[in-house]
Order: structure tokens, then C-alpha cells, then sequence
């Protein structure tokens, strides 16, 4: 039961699709049929309200860490709970299984189940960006890096969690990852080509 119990709740946590109940309630339609029609923080973004955007992002983040906060209290497997919630997230049930890309859940998610990976994942995302100028690489970096970091930090089952989401991750942004290799994923800042943003 405390996994079977946290693999619920996680799940069913993470898939409130915000980004869409929020763009919704402000009277801008359906996201989905928005840029990329992802339902994260990024494509509300595109809708040119950076205030929806915020908020959808420390929701998305907010709902991983609230199941592995539950998790905690009830005395069930945090991991589990957090993992679940981002897969939620990325498969809602809700909407036929077609949901966002994690990030915001991933780092919400770290920091209430360990906050010094947390930090590191925040950290490394900020730094690759900053260099590189790449959103979804310095995602990418962050997230293949967690895992190994938690293990040395002497949580493998916490890293095995992280690295079940990590592999997400990279599904998730298989357009972007095809994309960085062509030399074609715009940086953090510019504008997206009406083919980039379809994708």
C-alpha cells in the first residue's frame, strides 16, 4: 500500500492540467490549439500573458510537491509519489494522454524530495542557459544529471525515481532533441519559426 497509495494520488495530482484550466478561466480558449499545444508553462506563454504563464509553472511544479509532501506525512514512498505525479502530468488521463513535457513537475518534484538535488537541478539548468542560450537543452542537462547525483548523495532509490522521469524528459523532447542536432532549436529569447512552434 505505500506504493500502490502514492502511485494514485501522484498520478491523479499530476494530471491537472492547469496550463488549460488557467488559459481557460481567463477567457483565452483552449491552449491546445495554441503553438505547440502543449499544456505547460512555455505554450501558455505564447499567448503573450506572462502572469498565466508564472502561474501555470509554479502549479505544474507545485503539484509534484505536493504529492511527495503527502507521501511523506502518510509515511508512503515519496519517490513513487513524485515520480507518479509527473507522469501524470506528462500522460493525463484527462486529456486522452496527451499532456506536457515535465520540466515544471520534474524540479517541483526534486526540490520536496530532496532539496540540495533540487538546487542542483535548478542550478544546472540556470547555468546551461545562461551559456547556451538553450531552454530545452539546459532541461535535457539538468535532467540527465539528477539521477547520478542523487545516487552519489546515497539516495538510489530516490535516484531511480529521477531517473524513470529523466527518460521521460527525453521522449518528451524528442522535436527538440532532433532539432538541437540540426542546429535548428531556437535559443532562449528568439522567435520560433511557425514549424518549430507546431512541434
Amino acid at each position: 500500500m505505500t506504493i500502490l497509495l502514492p502511485l494514485i494520488l501522484g498520478y491523479l495530482l499530476g494530471s491537472i492540467p492547469f496550463g488549460l484550466v488557467i488559459t481557460k478561466a481567463a477567457g483565452l480558449g483552449d491552449i491546445r490549439s495554441v503553438g505547440s499545444g502543449n499544456i505547460g508553462a512555455t505554450n501558455v506563454l505564447r499567448t503573450g500573458r506572462k502572469d498565466l504563464a508564472l502561474a501555470t509553472l509554479l502549479l505544474d511544479g507545485g503539484k509534484g510537491a505536493i504529492a511527495v509532501i503527502i507521501a511523506y506525512l502518510m509515511g508512503w514512498r515519496p519517490e513513487v509519489a513524485g515520480a507518479a505525479a509527473f507522469l501524470g502530468h506528462c500522460f493525463p488521463v484527462w486529456l486522452g494522454f496527451k499532456g506536457g513535457k515535465g520540466v515544471a513537475t520534474f524540479m517541483g518534484t526534486l526540490f520536496a524530495l530532496h532539496f540540495p538535488a533540487g538546487i542542483f537541478a535548478g542550478a544546472t539548468w540556470l547555468g546551461v542557459a545562461y551559456i547556451l542560450k538553450y531552454s530545452s537543452l539546459s532541461a535535457l542537462v539538468a535532467a540527465a544529471a539528477t539521477p547520478v547525483v542523487l545516487y552519489t548523495m546515497g539516495k538510489p532509490f530516490y535516484a531511480l525515481a529521477a531517473l524513470f522521469m529523466t527518460l521521460l524528459i527525453f521522449i518528451r523532447h524528442k522535436s527538440n532533441i532532433v532539432r538541437l542536432l540540426a542546429g535548428e532549436e531556437p535559443k532562449i529569447g528568439a522567435k520560433k519559426s511557425a514549424e518549430a512552434a507546431s512541434a
